[in-house]
């Protein structure tokens, strides 16, 4: 019988080995896409249940203006879509921003047991996820528009006509030129209620040298005293005010203040046509409003506070 030399038997141990090797790394790369597949959708869950945490967290802290209760809110939200603080390693945080608003931020850490790459030592990765909610009062208009607008621009829920907040097919307001409002399509100039309306006095507020600051309350008339087009505006608009998101105090047909609303301004004109072009970001709010000017390229334009917004 034929019988193998020391050679034979060494060669076949090598390719055992080799085998043995080849097996291992192929079983680590099928692991680490299978384990990272599966990371990742638990990433998604993660951050859903973040995102839900951190508008709990907001709207609670809305609601009460208490952080400990927000914070509890936070934590339930969490629990709730299957993140529980303390439970198989997850932790859950929550932190509070009170810069604009209270924005309330959560963070999730959760370990994802691996199925495969325990064969080459690694039983798990750490998975985390964040999310910011802010909440807040809306009570101060930043830089806000010297004009107003018409509550008739609304529907019952509150929220801009399709022709009115339409950002592809941007409205021309203007068609008459009362002391307020007289339509959903018309506009008028304002000082808020600070007393006579002239044109330099709106100039000025428009380039920032006249600064206003005012709390409107709800009810109050804030349209002109000498109805008027004061036509020099317009093109002030378009020169300083073109391409900026701007609170706009909302009245009713009388000029009575009834709250605010973002309004994009995307141009003005002058001309024989004299109209504001924009349309409205967002639904209307019945709120008490601080005015606050500055100038055109030196204020943030912004509204004080978000009602709940998720940020981040």
């Amino acid at each position: 019988m034929p019988t193998q030399d020391g050679s034979d038997r060494a060669n076949e141990g090598q390719i055992l080995v080799l085998f043995a090797l080849a097996a291992l790394v192929i079983i680590a790369m099928v692991g680490l896409v299978l384990d990272g597949g599966s990371t990742f959708s638990q990433r998604r869950s993660q951050q859903n249940a973040a995102d839900l945490a951190a508008l709990a967290g907001a709207n609670a802290y809305l609601l009460t203006n208490d952080a400990v209760q927000a914070t509890t809110a936070a934590e339930t939200a969490a629990a709730w879509n299957g993140f529980s603080n303390g439970v198989n390693g997850v932790v859950v945080t929550v932190s509070f921003d009170y810069s604009n608003g209270a924005a309330v931020t959560v963070g999730i850490s959760a370990p994802h047991p691996n199925a495969f790459t325990p064969a080459v030592g690694i039983e798990s990765w750490e998975v985390s996820t964040t999310a910011t909610a802010v909440s807040g009062f809306p009570d101060t208009g930043k830089g806000a528009a010297p004009f107003i607008g018409s509550v008739d621009v609304f529907d019952s829920n509150g929220r801009p006509k399709p022709q009115y907040g339409d950002s592809s097919a941007p409205f021309d307001f203007g068609e008459t030129n009362g002391d307020v409002p007289d339509n959903a399509n018309d506009f008028a100039w304002t000082n808020y209620g600070t007393g006579n309306v002239d044109t330099n006095e709106v100039a000025g507020i428009i380039q920032g040298t006249e600064v206003v600051n005012k709390t409107l309350q709800f009810g109050e008339y804030i349209g002109q005293e000498n109805a008027g087009y004061h036509g020099g505006l317009f093109d002030d608009v378009d020169t300083y005010l073109s391409g900026r998101d701007m609170p706009v105090p909302v009245v009713d047909d009388n000029g009575n203040f009834q709250g605010w609303a973002m309004f994009h301004i995307v141009s003005a004109s002058g001309g024989v046509d004299k109209y504001v072009r924009g349309y409205y970001l967002d639904g209307w709010s019945t709120a008490t409003l601080t005015i606050t000017t500055c100038a055109a390229g030196n204020c943030p334009r912004y509204l004080g506070a978000y009602v709940l917004k998720l940020i981040d």
